[in-house]
Order: structure tokens, then C-alpha cells, then sequence
């Protein structure tokens, strides 16, 4: 009996912190009006906490017709409320409103026994109300096409994922349509987070910040947009710096891409992967020291693309979809050497699609070694690819020295894996 009471004073007490956790914020920002004139403050705030505690205890008793009454007569009270501050004030804003009438729920459930999951909930509550102009200040910023992208992503993994069916079909039953669209999320996943990042660190940020950033999205895409920078400038170091800056965060997308699909394939292909992005952040360096001009300012000129288009989403199912396919004929027909083939192919424009099937195939049908290698020729292929893309935009003769280069940044960690 007496453990029950404590716990009952325990959650009557998370009910109570509620409300004043709700009431602090509403009562300090709005601490400058007069007494009297604010709708709700700190202690209204926690004498709904303290209601919607004590109504869930008496409902325990009395059932919960208990909750219910009182919940609708906190209801009336604030819309009363509401009205008369439209009446007096013209202000037809609901936040407090609505924020009074969610402080009483929460308080009731976290009287009914689940303290911490309602605090949790509260503390969402209050960081939403807090921040207010950020939030504001977001929307503002937000275009239709991050609107858009949004939507996709929901669309594709809320909508779509789950209708598929989770097995295999076709030759050697290598495509699975639920396995195959949760990788196309997760790419669109990696891609949105490039763009969202480039959004809020802004171009401005320089040539390597955006390097960096758009680089999770489209390192292709960055490798366009400074060789075409590059090519309208005197000196070409810090376009050069920001290519290799963005080649090295493939790598890192790489790992997180065989992580997600299959982490026991991780320790073959960690070492190898972080050398090559280690190379190309080194290399980078030396040649941002060499650079003699002020980072320019890309706020014009860089448009990251829509990463979340639903026509690009089934393209990528449908490439991986394929390779898919050819990755277990190949095998079949060739063994490991069909592997290498396909991974060179695959690597001249897609290294995702690459990753991903080795990934899958290391678990059952093809040794981790040779998925290990196959990754990772896709990975030094496509980085290679870039830089013939940087000679061909800036100048061909002139600058396949830079393929050279990469490979001398490359060769650690590509010398490594094919030891391991």
C-alpha cells in the first residue's frame, strides 16, 4: 500500500512538473504583459498539470467518465478564453489554446502511470513553443521544392515500403521489391540530408563548405560545379580542393551504405575505405595551402539538385534492380571475375547501385572478399570518373594530370584492401 502511494505521489508529481515545465514558457515570454492580461501563465498552467494528475487518479475509481467530463469543461474554459482575447486584443492565435488543452492530457497520462514518456512528450511541447521564430524563420526559407522532396520521402517509405512484398522473385529469385525500395530510401534519405545541409550552412559558406555539404547529395554534381568554377578562374587549387573534399565524402556514404545493408561485411572494407577518404582530405589540403585566392562565393551558382523526384527514386530501383540481376548471372556464369567486371562497369556511373547488391549478395551467395573487392573497384572507378569530368569541363590535355593525382591519393588505401 505504501509503495502504491508513492508511486501515485510520483506521477501526481510528473503531472504537476508538466504543467510548470508548459507554464515557465508561456509565462516568460509573455512576461512583459500586465497582470491580468495574459490568458494563461505559469499558474494556470500548473493548476491544469495539477487537474489533469489528480482526474487520472479519481479515475481509477470511478472510471475514466471522469477524464472525459473534466477534459470537456478545460475544453469550454479555454475556448471561452480564447474568444474574449480575440474580442480584446484581435489576436486569433490558438498556440496557447491548444498548448492548455495537450498540458492536461499529458498530465493525465503521466498520472495514469507512464510519468516519463509524458515529460517526454511535454519537453517536445515546449521546445516547439520555444522556438517559435526559428521554426517561423525556417518556413519562410522553405521552397515548393523542399515541400516536394518531403512529401516524396514520405510517399516512398510511409506509403509505398510497406505495401511490397518482402520476398523474391525472378531469376534466382534475386529481386526482392521490398529490399530493393528500402535501399532507393535510403539513398533518397543520404541525398535529402546533403541538400538540407547545403540549405542551412548556405553557398556562401565558401567553396569548401558546400564541397562538403552538396558532396552527401551529388558529389557529381559538386564536381560539375567547380570544374566549371575552375574553369573561369587564374588559379585552380581551391576548385581542385573542394572535388577531392567532396570525392573523399563518398566514401563515407559508402561505409554507411554497406553498415545499413550488411555491417559484417564493415570490417573488410572500413580500413581500405577510410585510407581512400583520408587521402583525399590530405590531398585537399595541400592544395587549399597553395590556393592564393578568397573562397568564392557559390550562393549564385550552386543549385544542389531535387534529390527526392518520385521518377528518380524508381530509376534508381530499377538500376539496382538490374544489377541485381546481372551481379547473380554474372556469378554464375563467370564466378568472381563476373563480379569485378560488373563492379567496373557499374562504377563508371553509379556506385550506390554497386554497393548496395554486393552488400546484399556477401550474405549468402557470394564470399565477403570478393564483395569487399568488388566495392571497392566501384568506389576508385567512380572517383576516377570525376576527375576525367573535372579534365573535360576545364581542359583535357591540361589537367588529366589530376587523375594522376587521385590515384596517388587513392593507392593506400586501395593497396590495402587487395592485401586484405
Amino acid at each position: 500500500m505504501i509503495l502504491a502511494d508513492y508511486q501515485q505521489a510520483l506521477n501526481l508529481t510528473a503531472a504537476l512538473a508538466i504543467g510548470l515545465l508548459v507554464g515557465l514558457e508561456r509565462g516568460w515570454r509573455n512576461r512583459n504583459d500586465e497582470d491580468g492580461s495574459r490568458v494563461a501563465g505559469l499558474r494556470t498552467f500548473s493548476i491544469i498539470g495539477l487537474l489533469g494528475g489528480v482526474s487520472a487518479l479519481i479515475a481509477e475509481q470511478w472510471g475514466p467518465v471522469i477524464v472525459v467530463t473534466v477534459f470537456v469543461a478545460v475544453a469550454l474554459l479555454v475556448a471561452a478564453s480564447h474568444v474574449m482575447e480575440v474580442k480584446a486584443n484581435k489576436d486569433r492565435g490558438t498556440t496557447t489554446a491548444f498548448a492548455m488543452l495537450l498540458t492536461f492530457m499529458l498530465a493525465a497520462w503521466a498520472a495514469s502511470g507512464q510519468p516519463v514518456t509524458a515529460l517526454a512528450v511535454a519537453t517536445v511541447l515546449v521546445a516547439i513553443l520555444a522556438y517559435k521564430r526559428v521554426l517561423h524563420g525556417w518556413l519562410r526559407n522553405v521552397t515548393e521544392q523542399e515541400i516536394s522532396s518531403s512529401i516524396t520521402l514520405l510517399l516512398i517509405s510511409v506509403v509505398m515500403l510497406p505495401l511490397l512484398p518482402n520476398q523474391g522473385y525472378g531469376p534466382w529469385e534475386a529481386l526482392n521489391p521490398y529490399w530493393i525500395w528500402w535501399m532507393v530510401v535510403l539513398i533518397c534519405g543520404l541525398s535529402f540530408v546533403g541538400y538540407i545541409a547545403v540549405k542551412l550552412t548556405g553557398a556562401h559558406m565558401g567553396v569548401l563548405i558546400t564541397a562538403l555539404a552538396g558532396a552527401l547529395a551529388s558529389s557529381t554534381a559538386v564536381t560539375v560545379t567547380l570544374a566549371n568554377f575552375c574553369r573561369q578562374a587564374s588559379r585552380k587549387h581551391l576548385y581542385i580542393a573542394g572535388i577531392l573534399l567532396a570525392g573523399s565524402v563518398m566514401f563515407v556514404r559508402v561505409l554507411i551504405e554497406v553498415f545499413v545493408v550488411n555491417v559484417a561485411l564493415l570490417p573488410l572494407v572500413a580500413l581500405p575505405l577510410g585510407l581512400m577518404a583520408a587521402g583525399m582530405v590530405i590531398t585537399a589540403g595541400i592544395f587549399w595551402r597553395n590556393h592564393k585566392q578568397a573562397p568564392a562565393d557559390m550562393s549564385e551558382k550552386f543549385n544542389p539538385p531535387n534529390p527526392l523526384q518520385l521518377i528518380t527514386a524508381i530509376k534508381f530501383g530499377l538500376l539496382l534492380a538490374v544489377i541485381l540481376l546481372l551481379s547473380r548471372a554474372l556469378v554464375d556464369w563467370f564466378g568472381d571475375s563476373g563480379i569485378y567486371l560488373l563492379a567496373l562497369v557499374s562504377g563508371l556511373m553509379d556506385v550506390d547501385a554497386i554497393t548496395l547488391s554486393l552488400s546484399r549478395m556477401a550474405q549468402e551467395d557470394i564470399a565477403p572478399e570478393v564483395a569487399a573487392t568488388g566495392i571497392l573497384i566501384a568506389a576508385v572507378t567512380n572517383t576516377l570518373v570525376k576527375g576525367a569530368i573535372f579534365a573535360f569541363i576545364v581542359g583535357f590535355k591540361q589537367n588529366l594530370w589530376l587523375i594522376g593525382v587521385l590515384l596517388m591519393a587513392l593507392a593506400p588505401g586501395l593497396l590495402v584492401g587487395l592485401l586484405l
